[in-house]
């Protein structure tokens, strides 16, 4: 077999067309959201895999300087052949490198592959141990919507079903905008929601930037609902490839009792089938059996809509310093415990 080479990439195209050729390809390892984390002052590194001189896969790294220290996450990726085992090897052998120079405490890998018992063997093998905090989301919920509307309807749990009827029977306006200043309203909104549900925000320059990097080739859209002149919600939705995401969301505190989120979604699913998109990704929930998690009562809302469960292998983390033990994984063990994640 000839020798796989990993070399850096800085050609947009080449990039993209192979990642949304990828039956892996997601935005997280899109061209853009490395656009995206390199706005925020983080660096980013793009490599390709090449055998026989043609591209066989893709990595987007990105380099996080944080209080536990330096580390490199590979979100969501590579996007490699995982049934030819030497493109795994041949990659961690290559970041380790990269990691040493750029003196990472650990690197964080989530890749876009299936939570099996051999895929968890496959990095175990390889020195990975399961990280103690998510990286995205790793637990997902997923809706084919090639079929009709009607089936679609057709297939929601009867309350969503009402509460979409509910809501347009009340004049409930579903715009969509792709105006930045919008994005000021999904951060105010946020800060509303989180103090119902208790997390941690993402900030506004967060919101904008990422905004930025997916507008610039129209994948990105922003929906509102609104009611009596009021904004209820507002959501945040990624169109790459043939899947769209409901990546952010933040609803107001007044007239809860006015289903909009249930229209605007419903509404996010139109627009997407309009696209050609064959999945929307109503992107992370609890697992559906663990009523403890802070996310249980928005899973309830995201699984209404009808669709299946996908659990990706989870994150998982290399050590690479004897630092990684104290000041990584027992601080985020904790976190993870008192966060109820």
């Amino acid at each position: 077999m000839s020798t796989i080479k990993i070399k850096a990439m800085n050609d947009k195209n080449t990039w993209e067309q192979f990642a949304l050729s990828s039956k892996q390809g997601n935005f997280l390892q899109s061209w853009n959201w490395g656009e995206f984390n390199h706005s925020l002052g983080h660096k980013i590194f793009r490599l390709g895999f090449y055998q026989n001189n043609q591209l066989k896969g893709v990595a987007l790294l990105i380099k996080k300087i944080a209080k536990r220290g330096i580390y490199l996450e590979c979100p969501a990726g590579p996007l490699i052949p995982w049934h030819q085992p030497q493109y795994f090897s041949i990659f961690i052998n290559q970041i380790k490198i990269l990691a040493k120079k750029e003196t990472a405490v650990f690197i964080r890998i989530r890749p876009n592959i299936l939570s099996t018992p051999q895929n968890f063997n496959l990095f175990k093998q390889k020195g990975l141990i399961k990280a103690p905090m998510h990286l995205h989301a790793q637990t997902t919920w997923v809706l084919d919507i090639t079929p009709s509307e009607e089936d679609l309807l057709k297939n929601m749990r009867k309350n969503t079903r009402y509460s979409i009827k509910k809501a347009q029977k009340l004049g409930v306006k579903i715009i969509q905008s792709l105006n930045i200043k919008d994005v000021d309203l999904l951060y105010q909104l946020q800060l509303e929601t989180i103090k119902r549900h208790k997390f941690v925000p993402f900030s506004q320059e967060y919101f904008t930037k990422q905004f930025q990097a997916f507008s610039a080739d129209h994948q990105i859209q922003l929906f509102k609902a609104i009611y009596k002149h009021k904004i209820l919600a507002i959501s945040f939705i990624i169109f790459y490839g043939k899947e769209a995401v409901y990546h952010y969301s933040g609803s107001s505190n007044q007239m809860r009792h006015i289903p909009a989120s249930y229209l605007l979604q419903w509404q996010a699913i139109k627009t997407a089938k309009k696209r050609k998109i064959n999945q929307y990704n109503f992107w992370g929930i609890s697992k559906i059996n663990n009523p403890r998690h802070r996310f249980s009562g928005v899973t309830l809302f995201k699984t209404g809509f009808g669709g299946k469960q996908i659990d990706y292998l989870p994150a998982h983390d290399l050590p690479l310093k004897l630092t990684y033990w104290p000041t990584v994984y027992l601080f985020e063990s904790l976190r993870r415990y008192f966060r109820r994640l």
